[in-house]
């Protein structure tokens, strides 16, 4: 494999973004949005995100194969000290590491702001299927998050319920 770099986003990214990002939306029941967005609207939730929170993406030989963002919990000032968590791997490069890189920089940079809490939302179901596996939940406890919640049924895609589990880790 080529040497990973992993760098801040830029709202450019956006159409390659859109791309990575549309595998899950459109075959998987990771993302629980049913449309995917559009090349503007992921620019604009770039520049929004990114305006206040470490927005990373990992690139290959200059191709972006991965992306990781961190996000307001909840806007009310008590909660400023924790956040959430995303990631998203282009799917022909899951399993070599680059998501372990994303979340090793995004928590570096987050520690240095003065992050305390870590929270990340994994879509689940009991047996794994054909649009959802436990993957997220094993790489989530792998990076050292504890589950916290489980809400049973709060998710409706490709006509099945799938529950939400929620991840902690304190840096």
């Amino acid at each position: 494999m080529s040497e990973a770099v992993i760098r801040d986003v830029h709202p450019d990214d956006a159409e390659r973004l859109v791309q990575i990002y549309a595998h899950y939306v459109l075959n998987t029941a990771v993302s629980f949005e049913y449309t995917v967005p559009t090349i503007e609207e992921f620019r604009e939730r770039i520049i929004k995100t990114a305006a206040n929170y470490p927005y990373l993406v990992c690139t290959l030989d200059d191709r972006i194969v991965g992306y990781a963002y961190a996000g307001a919990y909840s806007p009310r000032q008590a909660y400023d000290w924790t956040v959430t968590t995303s990631i998203y791997v282009d799917k022909d490069h899951r399993r070599k590491g680059i998501g372990s890189l994303l979340y090793d920089e995004l928590e570096i940079r987050l520690k240095e702001r003065g992050t305390v809490n870590l929270l990340a939302g994994v879509a689940s179901c009991e047996a794994e299927d054909e649009y959802l596996s436990h993957d997220s939940s094993k790489f989530h406890i792998s990076k050292g998050y504890t589950q916290v919640a489980h809400m049973k049924t709060v998710g409706k895609k490709f006509d099945r319920w799938y529950d939400l589990l929620w991840y902690q880790k304190k840096l």
